[in-house]
């Protein structure tokens, strides 16, 4: 449906809404209202030709309208049917519709008769059509005796069926006993006249129970035919039954089977003649008999058979053309062909026409004083004659009515009356039938009205035809208008469509076509008008079609649907399949757009189609599930053609599967041999189903066939049945003939044997022959069982000689072999090479050369040179130890090679020796060597501790490989600024025997870079690197030297006092490679101050990404101010663990590494660090002041003997914002700076808890943020360094530390 109305009251009527049956309302404009005075209108009435059934009531339906209410009158064969007077016969209430009683009493034979039913009041009459009330028959076969038909093989046969006359006509089928339909073919078929017709007989025709059908549907009755019975005989069988009687001249010595060309058995002779009627279904038949069994082809002369409306039914022997018209008349052949020739058979068709309509007469409204005309036009083949009646009256035995003129088919009204109001007939009749017709002349002065319900709502889909309904009556017939809006003007035909029923038809609905409509209905006596009001719907799309599948039989497919609509709509997803309902099997399951269909078996091989639709519109997208699978195997495999060599295989090939066969896979068994084990012989194309095969002899082949497609291979076939080839001599020798000795005095020759099916028959064996190359000695040879070995023995040492094997069996010997070379066996060489000399390249790697041996003293062959080579003695004399002897070996005649991977300043002795097959000869004379010193690797390791103010302490390991003596170390430094620019390089020299080393007189909180690496004669090793910062200067106090008691040295600098507060001159470098290091993470519970550094190109803008650590989530971004190398992360959560990486924009950007830190657990409320509160301070100091004169009176009390129980009282009044707070707390000698945050390398990371943890290297700068002070934790706490009392480490966590004494706390303020 295209077109939704939605009226506020009731529904419009079903012609209204399609497009294509618009046309039902084309008499709707002059249909009178029930509400005004008009004739008579027949509406309902039985069929002309009315079947009844004769065990059921008759009723003959007659029903009518008008105003007023019309009266019923019949008639029965043309007079007056008084149905008073037959109690049997009631006519229903307000209505015309008889229902005769025929199930109690009475018969339906005494009510056959034509009748005709008549509708009247004031206005006239109205007539039924001539209704001919018949009652069904279905009678009985005659009884008949029916003799068993005996026929011979080949030949022809009819069986007569005969239906005995019903009404309607039976329907014809043959059965047997047991209710099964016969089965038909080309050969067997049924003609239209419900004979069995047989083009030649076969013995499985033989059957005693041939049985006739007749059923008569209105009945709902079957009647049936006796049995026949038919014995096919054989002319065998026949001779066989007269041999008794008849002499040998009088057999049937010809076969009956005999082949002959076709001959028609129906229709008779060469032409016939054929009618039809028009809009019927011409049939034609042709059946032949024949042997073999004819084919038949149909043509028409002159012309082609109509594509769309020829079918073809019985094997092509009945020809059916339906809705024949006139151009369907001519001469139709039928040809009966087989190979011995053909027979044709010309019908001559003429299609005949019982009347039918060209124009009918429709109802007439008119107002006094107008014109109009009633026409009556038909066609039909004789052409039909008109006649016209009024009221049911022949119209020359009618009044005269001077308004009225007949001329043939047409009736000219002309100021008519009310008098004029009349129902006149229209009879169109011929041969075949007739029309008949009625059409009312009413004669109204009525006002506009319009009937379609006021302020109708339609709904349609953009794109869509849209129909707006505005049916409407008046007398004289009232001119319609339509507006669109308040305010509008009168729509054109340029855009709109106006039907003569009122109706507004817009082609193409766009949105803007929506809105109210009026429609305006005038003629002289008024005017009326009526609004509706329509609304565009966007249309209902799939925007995903499901697509085309193909699935291996036992998967999974799955189909998907998408549909948008309209929003205003509600829409609905249908699955079908092949255009009905899913099954109802657990397999198939809906959900939302989807289709899916588990272990899928053949029976899904279907179209699936989705079909979505709202109350407006519906669309449908279909695809195709194509269930594959492997091929079933073949079968009836069949061996033909069987030669000694070759023979034929043939097969049938299995269901593809819907998955073509590309090949065929055949394999043979050697059950003679290898019996159960089977063998790929050949592969051929999937279009061939024969093959062939080559065989071997003194075979027993039994062969198996593999279908291949696409998804795999099939099962394989059933073995083909066993063929036995003959015996014959080897066609072919060993393979793999070799000779080598496995001791120095024999001589072993080996050989792959022939597999069994290569032994071509019994008494397999072979001659194995030999003679020494470089003689003259005859073949020597010897026949051995079907073994794969043989050994000479007694040979010379590795002497060349010549061998072949031959296959022989008990039918002779193969062809002669191949001959191979090889030796007796190998023994050890007897010399060693000379003259080794070694060349020292360098510290790590020599050359050695040496003279060859004699080939004769080699004694087999030369594999090539072996050399022994290890280190006796380290130079250095610090390590003395053996390592094993390592191994070179140089294939082939070589007279030299190189060692590499020497190690440096080191003694080595080595030998050569020679190799050959069976193992090495004698070592050489041992050559002692030794490489000179190289350069050391880089020191173990390099580890700056005990930073302070202006110093670091450097300590180091000596080289794991020192490669010589160590000269020296060489220390290069440089400091470092925020901006990695670095300062002047400093070069200092150190002992070769130091391992640590204080540097003094440093910048305060700088960073260095250290060099260090170690030398030796030979040059410098490979360098270390290293970075460390001095702590920062609080207050100008220079904390005393550390380390001053444990033998470090010193290196102090000759710097002016300005050297701690001024900063050296930097120098940009630029590092090759940009990079972002050294993220670090100062925590607090819901926020984290990252710090980073960065080396690379200036004007960077940096961002940082975050999230929590171990999720999926995406990364959170962060972008950074400017350039600077740190930024605050705010809206954390506590207690949480945090991922964290720093990236740089822009073309060559890049990221860090990711970091980890962990958010402190979330507190009641956020603490204050008191100890950076002034209160605080000031109270402190004043405590600091307090014990100091509380000391100074305990001094002078002691030193006048007396005792002061200070402890005690301290004990006993000790003030809670005085008490030593925890080391953890970093209360003490913490140290923040606002203007100059340098991160450090590896940063300590502060907690909110405010717990310093150490990390892996204690050389890096505080993190700063927001409220979050940085601490150092070198070596325990800052204070710590400086109370004159070593700390313990730093607990984690809130665990309390020990709490320093009140002395201690002095020195951290002195």
């Amino acid at each position: 449906m295209q077109l939704k109305i939605m009226p506020p009251k009731k529904s419009l009527s079903v012609c209204r809404a399609p497009l294509i049956l618009f046309l039902c309302q084309v008499m709707s404009a002059l249909e009178v209202p029930l509400d005004l005075v008009q004739p008579p209108t027949i509406t309902r009435q039985s069929p002309k030709d009315y079947i009844i059934d004769p065990r059921e009531n008759i009723e003959i339906q007659c029903e009518a309208k008008g105003k007023p209410p019309p009266s019923f009158s019949w008639t029965r064969n043309g007079t007056h049917f008084d149905i008073d007077k037959d109690p049997l016969v009631k006519m229903l209430p307000n209505s015309g519709t008889l229902v005769i009683s025929i199930t109690i009493e009475g018969k339906a034979e005494t009510y056959e008769g034509v009748y005709q039913c008549t509708a009247r009041n004031e206005r006239g009459a109205a007539i039924s059509n001539n209704i001919v009330i018949r009652p069904s028959r279905s009678p009985l076969w005659t009884k008949e005796k029916l003799e068993q038909i005996t026929i011979l093989k080949g030949q022809s046969l009819v069986l007569p069926c005969r239906p005995p006359l019903g009404l309607p006509p039976p329907i014809i089928f043959w059965m047997d006993n047991s209710f099964q339909r016969l089965p038909q073919s080309e050969r067997v078929s049924q003609g239209l006249n419900g004979d069995l017709y047989f083009s030649n007989v076969l013995p499985e025709d033989t059957r005693e129970d041939y049985i006739c059908y007749a059923r008569f549907n209105h009945t709902q009755t079957i009647q049936q035919k006796q049995p026949i019975s038919v014995k096919v005989h054989s002319m065998d069988e026949l001779n066989d039954t007269i041999t008794a009687n008849l002499s040998d001249s009088e057999f049937y010595s010809a076969n009956s089977y005999i082949e002959r060309p076709p001959k028609l058995l129906t229709p008779e002779g060469r032409t016939s003649h054929k009618e039809e009627l028009r809009e019927n279904v011409l049939s034609l038949e042709c059946i032949a008999e024949g042997l073999p069994t004819p084919s038949i082809n149909w043509t028409k002369e002159d012309g082609e058979l109509p594509i769309n409306r020829t079918f073809y039914k019985n094997f092509k022997k009945t020809l059916n053309i339906i809705h024949v018209s006139e151009a369907d008349s001519g001469k139709y052949k039928c040809t009966a062909r087989n190979s011995l020739g053909f027979v044709e058979h010309t019908i001559s068709v003429t299609v005949k026409a019982a009347p039918y309509w060209i124009t009918a007469p429709r109802n007439l409204v008119l107002s006094p004083g107008e014109d109009g005309t009633l026409i009556c036009r038909a066609n039909g083949n004789p052409k039909p004659s008109i006649s016209w009646l009024t009221n049911g009256v022949p119209i020359e035995m009618a009044p005269d009515d001077p308004s009225r003129k007949i001329d043939g088919d047409t009736i000219l009204f002309s100021d008519v009356q009310e008098s004029s109001s009349a129902v006149y007939q229209c009879n169109a009749s011929n041969e075949y039938g007739y029309l008949l017709a009625n059409a009312f002349v009413n004669v109204l002065a009525e006002p506009p009205r319009i009937l379609t319900e006021a302020n109708l709502h339609y709904q349609v889909i953009t794109d869509r035809p849209a129909l707006l309904d505005c049916a409407f009556f008046g007398s004289p017939i009232p001119t319609i208008e339509w507006f669109k809006g308040t305010k509008g003007s009168v729509l054109q035909e340029n855009t709109y469509v106006f039907h003569d029923n009122g109706t507004l038809e817009i082609p193409v609905a766009q949105k803007d076509s929506a809105g109210t409509y009026t429609c305006v209905v005038r003629n002289k006596l008024g005017m009326a008008k009526n609004d509706v009001h329509l609304e565009i719907k966007d249309p209902t799309r799939i925007i995903k079609q499901p697509e085309y599948k193909v699935v291996q039989r036992g998967g999974k497919a799955s189909f998907e649907c998408k549909v948008k609509h309209d929003p205003t709509l509600i829409a609905t997803l249908t699955w079908l399949k092949d255009n009905g309902e899913l099954p109802n099997d657990g397999r198939f399951s809906v959900d939302n757009d989807h289709l899916v269909i588990m272990n899928i078996s053949d029976e899904d091989d279907a179209t699936y189609t989705c079909i979505a639709n709202t109350s407006l519109d519906i669309v449908s997208a279909s695809a195709m599930l194509r269930v594959v699978d492997r091929p079933n195997p073949p079968f009836d495999l069949e061996l033909t053609s069987l030669l000694e060599r070759s023979v034929q295989l043939s097969w049938i090939p299995g269901e593809e599967n819907n998955s073509p066969i590309t090949d065929f896979i055949i394999e043979y068994e050697d059950a003679l041999h290898e019996p159960g084990i089977w063998h790929h012989q050949t592969d051929v194309p999937g279009t061939q189903t024969t093959a062939e095969l080559k065989l071997s002899p003194y075979i027993k082949y039994a062969f198996r066939v593999i279908a291949v497609n696409s998804i795999g291979r099939s099962l394989p076939s059933e073995a083909s049945e066993y063929y036995m080839t003959k015996a014959a001599e080897p066609e072919e020798n060993p393979t793999a003939v070799e000779g080598i000795g496995s001791e120095p005095d024999n001589l072993v020759i080996t050989w792959q044997p022939l597999k069994g099916f290569d032994a071509n028959g019994p008494g397999l064996q072979y001659k194995v022959s030999w003679r020494q190359k470089d003689g003259d000695d005859e073949w020597t040879s010897v026949v051995v069982a079907n073994v794969s070995k043989y050994i000479v023995s007694g040979t010379p040492t590795f002497v060349p000689y010549l061998v072949k094997v031959q296959a022989l069996n008990d039918f002779g010997f193969a062809p002669e072999p191949m001959i191979i070379i090889g030796h007796s066996g190998e023994d050890l060489p007897m010399m060693a090479p000379s003259n080794v000399r070694v060349n020292v390249v360098n510290s790590t790697l020599a050359e050695v050369h040496w003279e060859p041996v004699p080939l004769k003293s080699i004694r087999g062959h030369l594999k090539g040179y072996r050399i022994y080579y290890w280190k006796v003695k380290n130079s250095s004399k610090r390590h003395r130890r053996h390592v094993e002897k390592k191994i070179l070996t140089f294939n082939g005649n070589k007279t030299h090679g190189m060692l590499p991977g020497l190690e440096p300043f080191s003694h080595y002795t080595l030998n050569v020796r020679v190799v050959n097959g069976k193992g090495e000869g004698p070592a050489s004379v041992d050559q002692v060597f030794s490489t000179p010193e190289g350069v050391p690797s880089a020191p173990l390791f390099l580890k700056i501790v005990n930073p302070t103010l202006d110093s670091l302490t450097l300590e180091w390991d000596p080289p794991s490989h020192p490669n010589g003596i160590l000269t020296a170390y060489t220390l290069k430094f440089q400091p470092i600024n925020s901006t990695h620019e670095l300062g002047p390089l400093v070069d200092l020299k150190i002992a070769a025997n130091m391992t640590s080393l204080v540097l003094r007189n440093l910048s305060y909180s700088t960073r260095y870079k250290f060099y260090f690496y170690a030398q030796t004669s030979a040059g410098s090793g490979s360098q270390i690197t290293e970075e460390a910062v001095t702590t920062v200067d609080e207050a100008g106090v220079h904390p005393p030297a550390v380390g001053a008691d444990k033998g470090y040295s010193e290196i102090h600098f000759a710097t002016s006092p300005a050297m701690h507060t001024s900063r050296p001159t930097f120098y940009k470098v630029r590092p090759v490679n940009p990079r972002i290091r050294n993220v670090t993470a100062a925590a607090a519970e819901t926020y984290a101050n990252i710090s980073w550094e960065y080396e690379g190109p200036d004007h960077v803008h940096f961002y940082v990404e975050y999230g929590v650590a171990g999720s999926k989530e995406e990364w959170r971004k962060e972008m950074v101010n400017g350039s600077q190398s740190f930024f605050g992360l705010k809206g954390l959560l506590p207690g949480t663990a945090y991922k964290v990486r720093v990236g740089a924009e822009g073309d060559s950007g890049f990221v860090s590494s990711e970091d980890v830190f962990h958010t402190g657990p979330a507190m009641a409320s956020r603490q204050v660090d008191i100890a950076t509160q002034g209160w605080f301070i000031g109270l402190m100091c004043a405590v600091a002041l307090l014990i100091l004169v509380l000391l100074i009176v305990c001094f002078i009390r002691r030193n006048k003997g007396g005792k002061y129980p200070v402890k005690e009282k301290e004990d006993a009044h000790a003030d809670p914002e005085i008490q030593p707070m925890k080391e953890d707390d970093g209360t003490f000698g913490e140290y923040s700076d606002a203007e100059d945050h340098k991160p450090l390398k590896k940063g300590s990371r502060t907690p909110s808890d405010r717990t310093v943890k150490k990390e892996d290297s204690d050389d890096s700068l505080v993190d700063y943020g927001e409220g979050v002070n940085g601490q150092f934790n070198e070596d325990g706490s800052f204070i710590g360094q400086y109370s004159g009392k070593k700390e313990k480490e730093p607990a984690e966590g809130n665990e309390s530390s020990e709490a320093p004494s009140p002395v201690n706390a002095m020195n951290s303020f002195v």
